[in-house]
């Protein structure tokens, strides 16, 4: 099945790498139902296909019952779920002396939990159908750590752990997972960091230097048009002057 004949759901979907993929999969002929929580922006999307190309639904990552009502918009109008992308994710920064607890417990929510919620709601589905995949971002900092990153990376760490379990257990139900984790890129996930000299920093650092939405996109893209034996566990992709 190439993505032409695929129903793709994505959340964080209203800017940079959910926007992105979205238009890309839907260019290239797949059917996409997207989330996130500004509505105005996924309609923006939807407005640039012709009707039932891009279904869209305002969407809280950190609420189950909102991530499982996108899953049955898609199961509704068109009766499956062949991808699901967890792409919604925060990363506001900061040193862990600092004590941004409320900041911790909110990368927790959406980078975490977030991601469990989408694997909760299309799972079951997935099964019955003998066959999906589950895509989610990732991050270089899912492998490196560096000071100012402890709590984001950890959140990171931890979909390296779910996703490679998710895969082990569901080989036999030929549903395949991938992450994808990329390193700087020019979106605006900087804007969720608090301090104001660290987010100047990470906006110049990204705008300058980081990979385009596109780029990523391109990757989930590659990672969804593969033969039905063939799995794309991870694509790890870095802007080439970045070092770390």
């Amino acid at each position: 099945m190439t993505i032409k004949d695929k129903v793709v759901v994505i959340t964080g979907a209203s800017s940079g790498i959910g926007r992105a993929t979205a238009e890309k999969l839907a260019q290239s002929g797949a059917k996409v139902v997207i989330g996130a929580r500004r509505a105005d922006r996924l309609k923006a999307v939807a407005d640039e296909f012709p009707a039932n190309t891009v279904l869209y639904q305002q969407t809280d990552v950190t609420d189950r019952d909102s991530v499982a009502s996108l899953v049955k918009l898609a199961i509704d109008h068109f009766q499956r779920v062949d991808v699901l992308y967890n792409n919604a994710g925060l990363m506001p920064i900061s040193k862990m002396a600092e004590l941004k607890v409320d900041e911790w417990d909110r990368m927790i929510d959406v980078n975490i939990k977030g991601v469990l919620y989408g694997i909760a709601a299309v799972l079951p589905i997935m099964i019955r159908q003998q066959g999906g995949q589950i895509i989610t971002t990732d991050s270089v900092a899912g492998h490196v750590v560096h000071p100012g990153t402890a709590v984001y990376a950890g959140t990171k760490y931890a979909i390296q752990a779910i996703m490679d379990g998710l895969r082990q257990e569901q080989v036999a139900n030929h549903i395949k997972t991938t992450m994808i984790s990329p390193g700087a890129v020019n979106t605006e996930l900087f804007s969720t960091i608090s301090d104001p000299k660290q987010r100047a920093q990470t906006e110049k650092q990204e705008k300058e230097n980081g990979l385009n939405a596109t780029d990523v996109a391109n990757a989930v893209a590659y990672a969804i048009d593969q033969p039905a034996d063939v799995a794309i566990n991870e694509v790890l992709m870095r802007p080439s002057s970045q070092t770390i």
